[in-house]
């Protein structure tokens, strides 16, 4: 019972240090040419690469596995609550297409 929470604690200590720093990892600049945004640099320069393997692919893997544990532990909850769907989308697979599917450098 006590590695149990010891545990909790520490995934949530986790959370509350990593993602807010996250996102001062990240610098954010507004493109004209094609009015898009994009995350240090152009995509696929070597700066954004840097920043996204070291960074960005780590932290998305934490969110992936923290999601899916949020998801598994909800899941009773929203079959009930009829947004189960909804809840597996927003919880593993939004981030696991994040860490996973889209190119280095592309934020």
């Amino acid at each position: 019972m006590c590695n149990i929470k010891k545990a909790c604690s520490f995934i949530i200590l986790l959370c509350c240090f990593v993602l807010p720093a996250s996102t001062f990892a990240q610098e954010y600049y507004y493109d004209d040419r094609y009015h898009r945004g994009y995350w240090i640099g152009e995509p696929g320069s070597g700066e954004a690469m840097i920043v996204d393997a070291l960074v960005a692919r780590p932290i998305g893997l934490i969110t992936t596995v923290a999601g899916s544990a949020v998801y598994a532990i909800s899941l009773p909850f929203s079959l009930f609550g009829g947004n189960e769907e909804n809840a597996r989308e927003k919880l593993v697979k939004e981030p696991a297409r994040y860490t996973f599917k889209r190119p280095l450098g592309e934020f």
